[in-house]
């Protein structure tokens, strides 16, 4: 794919722009329509939203986006900030930068409010027809999941979504009562052969207990086919492992295609979960999460689910790290939640557990 470069005047006088390579398309190439209408994004910032949104348009096969480049405050964060990725110049060169590489995108990911934003150039700008975005908003849009570590409480206040209609919530619930009733019938006879070979496998019971926290962060037990071996956690609680070695060998496959699982439609009826939902996390994971995360305790705003958002675009989570990815896609759902949402997660689910993606 070709790249661009462009000549900019700093302060200094002109400088060449290191080349920016233009962002992946989805098939592999471009029609000329799509290039006509590609979005050719600035981004003003130096901190870690702009980073972070950076690399994910690069990294994601969006084919109508194209990173320019990146504008920080002035020479001296130049300087400064010589590993910020798309650096190509200062606020000062916003106007003439535009108009050189054709921006047609500006998105401002300032962290801070005590940031100098360049408001009369950024004005003039929008009354010309440019777009200008917040970076959260953009972030949200491309990657399906909200940053969590650069967002303003202010930003979650006032934004859109959030909602949670009594008529979602009558819609939601009436499919979980169809769907995991439905469901316990039509996998009456795989229940059964699952049981029978979890008691030929290894000794314990055939349903295993758990404390999980639920909505509005209230206890409940979960419901799980026994993948482990017994006293898998007699040194204490522990994240699952890839190719765990407390799993049994029939629980290995269960859990490969998340069949262990099915038993929770029980807590669905009982209220408990969703069919579609963040995953729960035990209370003493909790605990330490919600005290490293921020805004961890907006998950339990809506029921748990069997599955959710997170478990169809990140792999399974088995570590503070991955909890903390999670939570970022788990906000997103909260966000965003409708009807339409929850029925594309469930066939998203489905291929999931048939090729057995992401499971430990």
């Amino acid at each position: 794919m070709p790249l661009r470069t462009a000549e900019v005047m700093t302060t200094n006088g002109a400088v060449e722009v290191d080349q920016l390579q233009l962002c992946r398309f989805t098939n592999g190439h471009a029609t000329s329509n799509a290039l006509r209408h590609r979005r050719r994004i600035l981004i003003l910032g130096e901190g870690g939203l702009a980073r972070e949104l950076y690399q994910v348009v690069l990294s994601e096969c969006l084919g109508l986006m194209e990173i320019v480049g990146v504008l920080v405050g002035g020479n001296d964060r130049v300087n400064g900030n010589p590993d910020i990725p798309g650096l190509i110049g200062t606020h000062e060169q916003l106007i003439r930068l535009v108009e050189v590489q054709k921006v047609n995108t500006i998105v401002v990911c300032f962290e801070d409010r005590r940031s100098v934003l360049p408001i009369e150039q950024l004005l003039d700008l929008k009354a010309m027809g440019i777009d200008i975005l917040d970076g959260n908003q953009l972030f949200e849009e491309v990657s399906g999941r909200l940053s969590v570590d650069s967002l303003r409480p202010s930003a979650l206040i006032f934004s859109t979504g959030f909602r949670q209609s009594k008529i979602s919530r009558v819609m939601k619930r009436s499919i979980d009562i169809l769907g995991s009733a439905g469901g316990l019938l039509a996998l009456l006879p795989l229940l059964a052969v699952i049981a029978f070979l979890i008691k030929v496998d290894s000794l314990g019971p055939v349903i295993y207990r758990q404390d999980r926290v639920g909505l509005y962060g209230r206890p409940f037990e979960i419901l799980k086919f026994r993948s482990m071996k017994q006293g898998a956690e007699q040194s204490g609680p522990q994240w699952a492992q890839a190719e765990d070695p407390r799993s049994t060998r029939v629980g290995k496959w269960l859990r490969k295609f998340r069949l262990d699982e099915i038993p929770q439609m029980l807590n669905v009826l009982r209220g408990e979960m969703s069919l579609v939902g963040p995953r729960p996390e035990r209370p003493m994971f909790v605990h330490d999460l919600r005290r490293l995360i921020p805004y961890y305790d907006l998950r339990h705003t809506v029921r748990p689910g069997i599955t959710g958002w997170a478990q169809v675009k990140f792999r399974y989570g088995a570590s503070k790290e991955d909890a903390h990815m999670k939570l970022q896609y788990d906000l997103y759902y909260v966000k965003r939640f409708s009807v339409a949402l929850d029925l594309g997660i469930l066939v998203r689910t489905i291929r999931v557990m048939f090729v057995g993606e992401g499971a430990h």
